[in-house]
């Protein structure tokens, strides 16, 4: 193919431009940190565990007490929550997961694998000969050491990562302030979703709704403002400029391509940006711009056409935005799946089709009528990114929505 492009495939653009995106330094603390992005390293108020604990139910022994011909009392036990009781010799202590190691107990045995009494147990001769120093205990400060960083900056703050917070004790965690996003949408035919009367010839403005919804789906992205504008240079150049004062990223759909009414690039331009390409090998989307504002934020003018605009948004802004939101590993990885029948054609591009997950690593296509079938898009489950002039089955990396 003779490439018209500055770029051959997505990946080196989103590369290429997060090289000179400014990423937020602006920090805050939260109660409510899920799905933010962590600022400071989290470092361990002490060892983790904080004491030798048992790592099963059983019974804590010495070592000089294993014995499978007599049986071994039972002088107490030990759960979790409680200061362990003293160890006696020629005794065993009973203990529960979790709980802290009596002085003097230098192994656990496993309850499965004594004969249980009222009073006492017998070991088995098995178990006996497997038994060492430490079995089935876990070492204070094994997970981690006090001072130890649990925890590096960049991190999006899971689920799993609330609950080592926690753990540690921090319960209002330094996360990066919020990206604040303008969605500007254009174009004379487009109108209000509320609308009920329409002409043959007007859109209900999905668009807005769309970007809106992949953005916000991100608890590190604000919306500041989205704002429809018609297609007069003059009214874009003010919205443009208005937005690049108020948000970090500046989300534009329609008047991307070459047509008399198609002001977005000039405009961009005029408005100090840097664009680093303008058209990109892709379909849907070919003509796709992203700049680099004048303080560093991003501009992304997306197509118009609605099934465009939406898997567009996904694709480039998303992990664009996590860059620019202190992420360390913004870089999406998608799973695979692999169709259940090849292509019926190939194209000189990379195409993002719409699909619909049938099993574990499956997926088949969704029958789509072209960028406007937002019916199609409705029952898909993402889109699968097929490599130039393929028409293999796959695997091919899945988005999902």
């Amino acid at each position: 193919m003779n490439d018209p492009f500055a770029f051959s495939d997505p990946e080196s653009a989103l590369l290429a431009i997060s090289d000179d995106l400014s990423v937020v330094t602006e920090t805050e603390t939260t109660d409510d940190p899920l799905g933010r992005v962590l600022a400071r390293p989290v470092l361990a108020d002490r060892d983790s565990p904080a004491a030798d604990v048992s790592a099963m139910d059983g019974y804590g022994i010495r070592l000089e007490d294993l014995n499978d011909d007599r049986d071994l009392p039972v002088s107490g036990q030990c759960p979790p929550g409680a200061a362990p009781p003293e160890m006696k010799p020629g005794h065993v202590i009973r203990i529960f997961t979790g709980a802290v190691i009596p002085d003097g107990c230098e192994a656990v045995i496993k309850r499965e694998d004594t004969v249980e009494s009222t009073d006492s147990i017998r070991i088995l001769a098995a178990t006996i000969e497997s038994t060492v120093a430490g079995s089935h205990i876990r070492r204070a400060g094994e997970n981690a050491a006090a001072g130890d960083a649990v925890l590096d900056a960049g991190r999006l703050i899971s689920p799993a990562v609330t609950a080592s917070l926690a753990n540690f004790g921090v319960t209002a965690p330094e996360v990066f302030r919020k990206i604040r996003v303008a969605i500007l949408t254009t174009g004379d035919e487009v109108v209000a979703p509320e609308a009920t009367s329409l002409d043959p010839w007007q859109l209900r403005n999905s668009n807005s709704v769309a970007l809106r919804s992949i953005v916000s789906q991100q608890a590190f992205v604000q919306v500041v403002t989205h704002q429809h504008v018609i297609d007069d240079r003059q009214s874009l150049s003010a919205a443009v400029a208005q937005a690049l004062l108020a948000a970090d990223v500046v989300l534009m759909t329609g008047g991307v391509s070459k047509g008399d009414y198609d002001y977005v690039p000039d405009v961009i331009a005029e408005a100090g940006a840097e664009i680093r390409f303008h058209g990109l090998p892709i379909r849907p989307g070919k003509p796709i711009l992203g700049a680099v504002g004048p303080a560093g934020g991003l501009i992304l003018a997306l197509p118009g056409n609605p099934v465009s605009a939406t898997i567009n948004c996904h694709r480039f802004a998303i992990p664009l935005i996590h860059k620019m939101a202190g992420r360390q590993h913004w870089m999406r990885q998608p799973a695979l799946v692999t169709l259940d029948a090849p292509l019926r054609k190939t194209i000189p591009l990379h195409a993002m089709l719409l699909a619909r997950i049938t099993g574990p690593g499956m997926a088949t296509l969704v029958e789509s009528k072209g960028s406007g079938d937002l019916v199609a898009m409705a029952k898909s489950d993402g889109y699968v990114c097929v490599s130039p002039q393929e028409d293999s089955p796959g695997p091919w990396p899945m988005f999902r929505w």
